[in-house]
């Protein structure tokens, strides 16, 4: 059982958890409520307890890591599983720009008050291109212009300097060979 659990500042000032359980490959994940997650089974009541607390840890340290470099982490996702001894691990990333949404600090309040979106450090850019052309999950997803991709890439690039204070490096290419070799060392 894989769980998501996605956090979303409620008027900024209280958190919401809302779980959902991972879908088949093209179909969307299936939106729980918390009571659900215990009463279908997929995980017993001290373990979703757990997951919760340590899902709420995470994100108040990645908003506080986030709101020192000047960004609001407004929402996020978190995969958890078990492992061999029963143990509970997070599974996949975390509080990057693509299991993330990043909104810039500066400029949130002026925008927001105004009734404008935040500047967003995500892939909002491949959201707002897929709704603009009708996508919405189904079916084949439609070929997006190359400026949608290499703004997306401007964006997690940014995020991470930001984030990091770090220049982004980008990994040798061609990227198989560098995968091979970090699987072959971890094995």
């Amino acid at each position: 059982c894989c769980l998501s659990a996605c956090f979303a500042p409620l008027h900024f000032e209280s958190l919401s958890v809302i779980p959902t359980t991972k879908a088949d490959a093209g179909k969307h994940d299936e939106a729980l409520t918390c009571d659900e997650v215990v009463e279908l089974g997929l995980v017993d009541e001290v373990l979703w307890e757990q997951v919760q607390n340590v899902a709420l840890a995470l994100f108040k340290r990645g908003q506080e890591v986030a709101m020192k470099a000047g960004l609001i982490l407004a929402d996020t996702k978190y995969e958890f599983g078990l492992d061999e001894s029963g143990e509970l691990i997070l599974i996949d990333e975390i509080h990057t720009p693509d299991s993330s949404r990043y909104w810039e600090g500066a400029t949130f309040t002026d925008l927001y008050m105004g009734g404008q979106e935040p500047i967003s450090m995500d892939k909002e850019v491949i959201r707002r291109a897929l709704a603009d052309a009708d996508y919405t999950g189904d079916g084949e997803a439609p070929q997006l212009d190359d400026e949608v991709w290499a703004e997306t890439s401007r964006r997690y690039v940014r995020t991470y300097e930001i984030l990091t204070g770090e220049k982004f490096i980008p990994g040798e290419q061609p990227i198989v060979e560098r995968i091979l070799r970090n699987v072959k060392d971890v094995a």
